[in-house]
């Protein structure tokens, strides 16, 4: 068995979890427990749950990898709640996506759990507790499920409590579940109990040290297993004083993992960089956790005193006390909290110490950011931090640089980092925040970052590659056409014999995309990073002499399997005739339509929309989201993983907000229109001059629903639908907004001062102020200028969940995803000559930060996604647009079944 190599564990929801040497931990989100979390138990019991699906929403959006589902409630029928949840959750493709542990202490519970959960699930838990009968039984069925499974070290005896009991009930358990069963030893998670420590019995003061060494024996004597356990039980004794429990996690954890330590329930709001912690109480906490002295619990109860205030409040630590420690502290310091104050008399300290100034760089800074890295990769770091570190350090190169150059001038040596990686955005795209994030969290890990912009063609991004000998190639797009752009460079990688790595990312790039599309056009590796988390550990294997050959495989490995999924998929996929969708079209009865006449038809420009106003429309939750931090707001500035960082971001961002507004960094400008419509045959609507109906200004061309509906009564929905056919009156309306005017020379300025969290933070408040803006406007359209809900009164929530009448779909979007009907829409309101905002080949605005889209007035109008589409409909869209079906099948490729 020690002689052959243990294959990695793979959980699966949607989509696969592999868990290896490279995953770093493994985050389990609790709060869907019912015995964990009492809101959860709560939404159960009261049968709430559409908000009880949100709670696994946010856990999954906040970073959970699986998410736990207990329902143990002695108030609970608990079968009966956990089949109804999963299956509801399992409807959620953005919840589903994820492995789910079914957790309970009743196996009917968890065996109806596992009778309905799609993919590869983990049971939590199995034990010898009642037996090695019954513990036989459970795992034989858990292995018939095809699941993986926690089993606490517990026995008839017991739970156990000593180093010789963890190893004896976890080596006799291994060896029933793999010996005796044939159990995947890949599929085993052993919870040798983490206990607390510090509670004034002597018999507990080795309960830390003997997890670490029952760790460490399981790790070396049982291949496979993994190892987990709840963290927050080991600092239970000083419950009420969150900095002795924050250095006690963090402590435990690093000791932990430097004993094998797999996974842990964390919360990283709890967590203390271990770097971070004062000596002394560093010293106190270890000599509990280690046992090293007879007194420990005692001093550190006293020290714990110490740290309170005459309210009994816990003091914080003075800020600047980091300031006498080494040289190497305060600069690894200052990159993890992102402190720039100092930086320079700290870099030109290292200067004086070493022999050459490329040497500070090498040494003193990167050992820092090996800690920023290894803090991120962990969860323990958060991206709005590590870009602060990335501005910490580029400050420190930028002063070094004059000292390089001059010591490169003297002896012609150069320096080294870890490879060399070309990015940009492609040809017709301008969205370029998520790639300079990546472009950050790279370069913060000694990857020199060549990136040379947006818009960039195929030709000029291969011959910089080529021209600098680059090691990567990254590629970046938000919109559609983009994916297609990625295809045409990897076919002229292909064309040209390269073999270096294609990275692909963006918001509308996917796994499934790359495999299918983009990688059977390139011999060379291609790999999808599906955030900026994971651009080190992918860079780094790509460039490792050890690891990049068994990484190649596993990636071309997973993609063929995505690929023969894929055609599995589309085989199975009904697509109805165009002429069956188009008789199941919505019925709408337009005898009784009253019509709003808007107060103007034709084009209005509106100048220096109000900034201040605005900022009272904001949504914020994709802002957070632009920051990795998911979560809706404003729960996420009370979520227990990431809300602090998130109440930071918030302040920084106002800050900034306040002297956007104030300085007139931004300047936002809308243009409306409204024109006379009518429905033309099944999915066109004709735009008049005037209300005589008689000169057809525009004619646009809508896309129709064709996968089969679930329920009968579902109609297949085109936009079309929402128009009322000749012989009624009826409007339409169109509109482009931008607050992107001012923004990229803010951000330059920014980026010429080394500040890439600032150039990015005015980018992403742009973009708020742009949505804001089309909320803003949208108001103003039914209330005032089309006026067809003048009574309307709802709050920014209201209006961010969409409770209006009426829709603005935006063309390139899910109800009309054709990015092509843009230029119309730019036609019919001359709209780069009236605000300045241009668009793309492939039909993107610039600037970035602008919005339009199509005003529907209908009550019954509503957005919906059109999905895949059959070629007789591809072939009957180029046909009414007057388009080759060739270029139809290009700019419709995303959609074809």
């Amino acid at each position: 068995m020690s002689d052959k190599k243990v294959p990695n564990m793979v959980l699966s929801g949607l989509e696969p979890l592999v868990i290896d040497e490279n995953t770093g931990f493994v985050n389990v989100g609790e709060r869907t427990n019912v015995t964990g979390s009492r809101k959860f138990a709560r939404l159960i019991l009261n049968e709430e749950y559409e908000e009880a699906i949100d709670v696994a929403r946010q856990q999954v959006e906040g970073g959970a990898q699986i998410i736990d589902i207990n329902m143990d409630e002695g108030m609970l029928d608990g079968e009966k709640a956990m089949v109804r949840y999963l299956n509801l959750i399992a409807a959620e493709p953005d919840i589903a996506r994820v492995p789910f542990m079914i957790d309970s202490s009743k196996w009917n519970i968890i065996e109806a759990g596992l009778k309905c959960v799609q993919g590869k699930a983990i049971v939590n838990s199995i034990s010898l507790k009642e037996g090695k009968e019954d513990f036989v039984k459970y795992a034989k069925k858990i292995k018939m499920y095809g699941a993986a499974v926690v089993v606490m070290a517990f026995d008839e005896k017991g739970q156990a409590d000593t180093y010789d009991r963890r190893i004896e009930i976890c080596k006799n358990s291994y060896d029933i579940l793999v010996n005796e069963i044939g159990f995947p030893c890949e599929d085993i998670v052993f919870d040798p109990n983490i206990f607390p420590v510090g509670t004034g019995i002597d018999e507990h003061n080795n309960y830390a040290l003997d997890f670490f060494a029952a760790t460490k024996w399981i790790k070396e004597n049982l291949p496979g297993a993994k190892i987990s356990g709840g963290l927050s039980n080991v600092s239970f004794s000083f419950r009420g004083n969150n900095i002795v429990r924050e250095a006690m996690h963090s402590a435990f954890l690093y000791h932990g993992i430097k004993n094998g330590l797999d996974m842990a329930i964390v919360n990283p709001a709890m967590l203390e960089v271990y770097d971070d912690i004062p000596k002394d109480l560093l010293e106190h906490v270890e000599d509990v956790l280690l046992n090293r002295r007879s007194d420990a619990t005692e001093r550190l109860l006293d020290f714990a005193e110490g740290l309170k205030g005459k309210d009994g409040k816990v003091k914080k630590v003075a800020n600047l006390e980091w300031r006498e420690s080494d040289l190497q502290s305060r600069v690894t310091h200052a990159l993890v909290k992102g402190i720039t104050e100092f930086i320079e008399d700290d870099v030109e300290e290292a200067r004086q110490s070493v022999n050459k100034p490329i040497e500070v760089i090498e040494g003193h800074l990167m050992n820092g950011m090996n800690v920023v890295g290894d803090l991120f990769g962990s969860g323990k770091m958060f991206l709005p931090q590590v870009v602060k570190s990335a501005r910490v350090m580029k400050k420190a190169v930028a002063y070094l640089l004059p000292f390089i150059e001059e010591e490169k001038a003297a002896s012609g040596n150069t320096s080294s980092n870890n490879g060399t990686i070309i990015m940009a955005t492609v040809k017709g795209d301008v969205h370029d925040i998520g790639k300079n994030i990546v472009g950050v969290v790279l370069s913060c890990n000694n990857f020199e970052i060549i990136d040379i912009g947006v818009m960039v063609p195929p030709e000029k991004i291969l011959d910089k590659a080529e021209a600098v000998n680059a090691d990567i190639i990254g590629l970046s797009g938000l919109i559609t056409p983009s994916l297609d752009e990625m295809v045409t460079v990897a076919t002229m990688m292909q064309e040209r014999g390269m073999n270096i790595p294609l990275l692909i990312g963006g918001a509308t790039t996917s796994r499934v995309h790359t495999a299918v599309k983009i990688d059977p056009a390139y011999d060379g590796t291609v790999v999808h990073v599906v955030d900026a988390s994971k651009s080190v550990p992918v860079a780094s294997n790509l460039l490792s002499e050890d690891l990049r050959d068994d990484y190649l495989a596993g990636v071309k490995t997973d993609y063929e399997k995505m690929r023969e999924n894929h055609a599995k998929k589309h085989n199975q996929k009904a697509i109805m005739p165009l002429e069956t969708a188009r008789a199941g079209a919505s019925k709408i009865d337009w005898s009784d339509f009253q019509i709003d006449k808007p107060s103007f038809t034709g084009v209005k420009v509106f100048e220096d929309l109000d900034l201040t106003e605005m900022r009272n429309y904001f949504d914020w939750t994709p802002f957070f989201k632009t920051w990795d931090l998911h979560g809706r707001y404003p729960d996420i500035l009370e979520d227990d993983v990431v809300g602090e960082e998130a109440k930071k971001l918030l302040a920084d961002a106002n800050a900034m907000l306040d002297k956007i507004i104030d300085e007139g960094w931004l300047t936002a400008k809308a243009v409306l229109g409204f024109f006379p419509a009518n429905k033309k045959g099944s999915d066109d609507t004709e735009l008049y001059t005037d209300d005589s109906r008689n000169e057809i200004l525009e004619t646009l061309c809508h896309i129709r629903q064709q996968t089969e509906r679930m329920k009968a009564d579902s109609p297949f929905r085109s936009l079309a639908d929402f128009i009322a056919p000749k012989g009624y009156e009826d409007y339409m309306g169109a509109f482009c907004v931008t607050a992107g005017l001012g923004c990229d020379e803010k951000a330059k300025e920014f980026e010429k001062d080394h500040d890439d969290y600032n150039s990015i933070m005015v980018k992403a408040l742009a973009d708020r102020f742009a949505e804001a803006c089309a909320e803003r406007m949208h108001e103003r359209v039914r209330k005032e200028l089309w006026g067809y809900d003048a009574s309307e009164n709802l709050s920014n929530g209201e209006l961010i969940r969409e409770k209006y009448r009426g829709i603005r779909p935006a063309p390139g979007y899910p109800a009309c995803p054709d990015h092509t009907e843009k230029a119309k829409l730019f036609k019919l309101l001359n709209v780069t000559e009236n605000i300045g905002v241009d668009l793309t080949d492939s039909f993107a605005m610039f600037p970035a930060a602008s919005v339009s889209g199509w005003y529907f007035g209908h009550p019954e109008s509503r957005y919906f996604a059109v999905g895949k589409i059959g070629e007789d409909q591809v072939a009957d869209y180029a046909g009414r647009k007057g388009m080759e079906l060739k270029v139809a099948q290009r700019w419709l490729s995303p959609l074809r079944g």
